[in-house]
């Protein structure tokens, strides 16, 4: 196939291009549909989710609130009313505007604080947060921020004020890009070689945020899919690229034919492609374990944007090869290549010098690494689960103001209220428990709303004295679960915003362990049938625990103890969003298995021309640790870039993935694993006679023409190979062998 798509490369970029191109108008036509529904089947909050709607279907679109604080007298004063009241009788006319809730009619009174110096408005929209225009939404805010004067502060918050404090759709995306292009500058020199990998992921990107636009449409796809997606999409894309481009370049400047390169790059390089791309999936399909219906949309748009970015990188990358044939190489190499000649087979430079360090000093290197990850990893011991709101949003956001000051006026459980909600409930035992209800320690208040008639539904508004994110709300919100409301005789179900995410915190950390458990198991198969060997994936699951370990430790610090969060300008601390691990942990999983299978699969490579454990793992760190490390900084540089989304959980998964990477190619690929495989000697290629004629056969490498060397591969307990590098093999000893697995004497 590569061959063809080399031949035929204007036939392969057309189709990509119409692909494009098609995909877009499509989706433009289309539009979005995207999803947020977090609620869970089965849970007390959903139940009282599924009521409130019910009983009241008018409060369907998205309510947002203008928030209003005196420096001095009262909100209540004729000048202040004189400037506020003309404001919201402009919102209320906008078109768009459902009502306006303003604290200055008798419905309101409470709408203003005990001192007085803090009022609220409610706006509703007719729309949904993401369905009310941009445009009406900055009028509102221009229209409620007029009325400013000295001394009088106006703020707005809800979902849809927020929406306006987002950077452009793409900014992430075209930092990240931006970055990646002057990583893949240096590495390679080239401008043509630098544009190639960005091309690929471009258009793997492209074509599946485009195809997830028009899924959106036939399932519940939320709205953070399409930036997970772009973020993993971006990552593997250029990484796969830079893979197979890398190993095109050194077949030309060992003296192969272009198109022989190309061939033999994506035969070697693109079935390493291939197989890491899968095993990403596979990953990301563990989130079905979860069962958690929001998740679903996630694995689609992300496993959609890997498959198509594999596409790219095996389908689109040779014909683009083709195009530009030895131009891949900069002037200076075309120059060196034709006045000195092909370049030596055994790697040389840095890379080599450290391979070498890590066959002398395996001990010292593996336990240096060992205790920088679990000093890494120590605070995951304190991660807890939960929701951000906009009390995490930066302080000179209005959304943050907003939020500060209506916990200051009304105290800080005011922006995360809970709601009782009952069916069929008996007035006097509704009376008797909102009475129990106020007496409670950690309430503010307490009171029963009007319901629709007819409906036979209660509500009870609870207002706790703590933040929504704090642990005393969780506790309160268990204490009115398991002992007050039993208590009153009456089917009660706690809802709101505050317990819904406490509720899929709750069944996130239930199944955590069933979908890191199923992960890690599929992974090992996958390696187990790759390599041949149960040392080897047993190694790979055992690294994927302590980077994952690392990185969240490095999440914990930064978004929930807050070190250097507002610094960074990431907003306030809180707890990690609840479904963050799911997606981290998925996306991690994946990226370390593509570290892995590049890494092992140019030592197995190597062992199985030299059955020489030592020579193997040398050769394949050498050969494989410099373009490695170079796809690790520019998943760095992408992933971090992502801090400017304007997405909170974005930002989260951005940093964490950055960290995570940083410390998998640096730290466990560049040393561990390497010093650990010394450690181990042949046992790392160990597999039962038994086993092996059981399991099917799944070649990462292109299957080779030299005859095989006798011998079986030793248990745990044989001997360790001779010192001298050959394994005591004395064939091997007349031959040197390239990294394209050809024989020369």
């Amino acid at each position: 196939m590569a061959r063809w798509c080399y031949r035929h490369r204007l036939v392969v970029l057309v189709l990509w291009v119409g692909a494009l191109f098609g995909l877009g108008a499509a989706g433009s036509s289309a539009g979005t549909n995207y999803s947020n529904s977090f609620s869970l089947p089965d849970t007390d909050s959903t139940h009282a989710y599924d009521l409130m709607v019910r009983a009241f279907p008018q409060r369907s679109g998205d309510t947002d609130t203008v928030v209003w604080r005196v420096r001095e007298g009262s909100a209540r004063d004729a000048s202040v009313r004189a400037r506020i009241e003309p404001a919201l009788g402009e919102i209320a006319g906008m078109k768009g505007v459902g009502e306006v809730a303003s604290p200055y009619t008798p419905a309101g009174a409470a709408q203003i604080s005990k001192d007085g110096r803090i009022a609220y408005a409610q706006i509703t929209f007719a729309e949904q947060a993401n369905g009310v225009p941009k445009g009406l939404i900055e009028d509102v805010v221009d229209t409620a921020q007029d009325a400013e004067r000295a001394g009088l502060q106006v703020e707005l918050g809800g979902q849809a004020i927020a929406r306006i404090q987002e950077p452009p759709t793409g900014t992430a995306e075209m930092v990240g890009l931006a970055a990646a292009a002057v990583v893949l500058f240096l590495a390679f020199g080239s401008l043509f070689a630098m544009v190639l990998p960005l091309v690929v992921a471009i258009f793997g990107v492209g074509t599946g945020m485009l195809s997830t636009t028009l899924l959106s449409h036939a399932t519940d796809v939320p709205e953070v899919a399409p930036l997970l997606g772009s973020l993993i999409g971006l990552g593997v894309g250029i990484d796969y690229a830079l893979f197979i481009v890398t190993r095109h370049r050194k077949g030309i400047l060992r003296g192969m034919a272009p198109e022989d390169s190309a061939v033999t790059a994506l035969n070697t390089s693109g079935r390493a492609v291939l197989f890491a791309g899968g095993t990403v999936c596979i990953a990301l399909a563990g989130m079905l374990v979860m069962n958690m219906r929001f998740l679903n949309g996630v694995v689609i748009a992300t496993s959609l944007t890997v498959v198509l970015s594999v596409l790219a990188a095996i389908t689109l990358l040779p014909a683009l090869l083709g195009v530009l044939g030895p131009r891949v190489l900069s002037r200076r190499q075309r120059r060196r290549l034709a006045a000195v000649g092909p370049e030596p087979e055994e790697s040389s430079g840095v890379a080599a010098r450290w391979s070498a360090t890590v066959q002398k000093r395996p001990k010292s290197i593996a336990l240096l690494a060992v205790v920088v990850m679990a000093a890494l990893a120590i605070p995951v011991l304190s991660l807890r689960l939960g929701a951000t709101d906009q009390g995490n949003h930066k302080k000179d956001t209005t959304t943050r103001q907003a939020y500060d000051l209506l916990a200051e006026g009304f105290g800080p459980g005011f922006n995360g209220p809970l709601q009782l909600v009952a069916k069929d409930a008996e007035p006097a035992a509704v009376r008797t428990l909102v009475g129990t209800v106020r007496s409670m320690e950690g309430v503010a208040q307490a009171v029963a709303l009007p319901s629709p008639p007819g409906s036979g539904v209660t509500v009870i508004q609870v207002v706790p004295t703590t933040s929504p994110q704090s642990e005393e709300t969780d506790q309160l919100i268990d204490t009115l679960r398991d002992k007050v409301i039993p208590q009153s005789g009456e089917e009660i179900h706690v809802g709101g915003v505050t317990a819904i995410f406490k509720d899929f915190a709750a069944v996130t950390g239930d199944r955590l362990p069933y979908f890191i458990g199923t992960i890690i198991a599929l992974g090992f198969l996958l390696l187990l049938i790759a390599f041949r060997s149960l040392v080897v994936p047993l190694t790979a699951a055992l690294m994927n625990l302590i980077a994952a370990a690392s990185s969240f430790g490095v999440l914990v610090a930064i978004f929930q103890w807050g070190w250097g969060a507002e610094a960074l300008g990431l907003g306030k601390e809180g707890p990690i969003t609840a479904f963050l691990p799911v997606i981290m942990l998925s996306l991690l999983f994946g990226l370390s298995m593509d570290y892995q299978v590049f890494l092992v699969s140019r030592m197995h490579e190597e062992w199985v021309h030299t059955q020489d454990n030592a020579r193997a793992v040398r050769v394949g760190l050498a050969e494989t640790s410099r373009v490695i490390n170079c796809a690790a900084l520019i998943m760095i540089c992408v992933f971090s870039a992502f801090v400017l989304s304007g997405d909170m959980e974005g930002a989260m998964a951005g940093i964490g993935l950055a960290a995570a990477v940083a410390l998998d190619a640096f730290i466990l690929r560049t040393a561990l694993v390497p010093a650990a495989m010394h450690l181990l000697g042949r046992s790392n290629w160990w597999l039962p006679a038994g086993l092996e004629k059981r399991l099917p056969h799944l070649a990462v490498e292109p299957r080779e023409d030299a005859p095989a060397l006798a011998g079986a591969v030793p248990g745990p307990g044989a001997e360790p190979e001779a010192g001298d590098g050959t394994g005591g093999d004395p064939r091997i000893d007349d031959v040197v062998l390239s990294q394209e697995g050809v024989h020369q004497p």
